[in-house]
């Protein structure tokens, strides 16, 4: 790749540092308010094997919404700004924005956030996340 070229997409990521801002944090709201959610509903909350029959306080659930909350948070934020930053490096290197650059994005963050339990988990997190991806942009446009 030239020189000029590199530049040239690396000033229109740049320039779309916004929108993956915009993207992770949006994303880190998102999560946050679904890992509460899930730990609201979730009846392991403070349990003990030992004695099976406790209720468990306010403070530990509570705790416990705080924590999840802030874990899906940060991985929503991470999985958001992931995918808008690898659209974008996406649709500079083909030059076209169609539905294509949201299904090879969804491919390759899939894959990247698979590959870590394996192989077989990228390819599968490649296409889940690309069916995914090509599901909503159908929807949206």
């Amino acid at each position: 790749m030239h020189r000029q070229t590199l530049l040239l997409h690396l000033l229109q990521c740049g320039e779309s540092a916004v929108v993956v801002t915009l993207a992770g944090r949006l994303g880190f709201v998102l999560g946050g308010a679904f890992g509460i959610f899930t730990a609201g509903i979730d009846t392991n909350v403070g349990f003990d094997p030992k004695d099976p029959y406790r209720t468990p306080t306010a403070k530990e659930v509570l705790k416990d919404m705080g924590q999840r909350g802030m874990s899906y948070a940060k991985n929503f934020a991470i999985v958001g700004a992931m995918f808008s930053c690898t659209e974008c490096l996406v649709e500079s290197y083909r030059g076209k924005s169609d539905w294509k650059n949201s299904v090879i994005s969804g491919c390759i963050t899939g894959g990247a956030i698979g590959f870590r339990a394996g192989v077989k988990a990228g390819a599968i997190g490649c296409g889940g996340f690309a069916a995914f991806s090509a599901a909503i942009d159908y929807y949206l446009r």
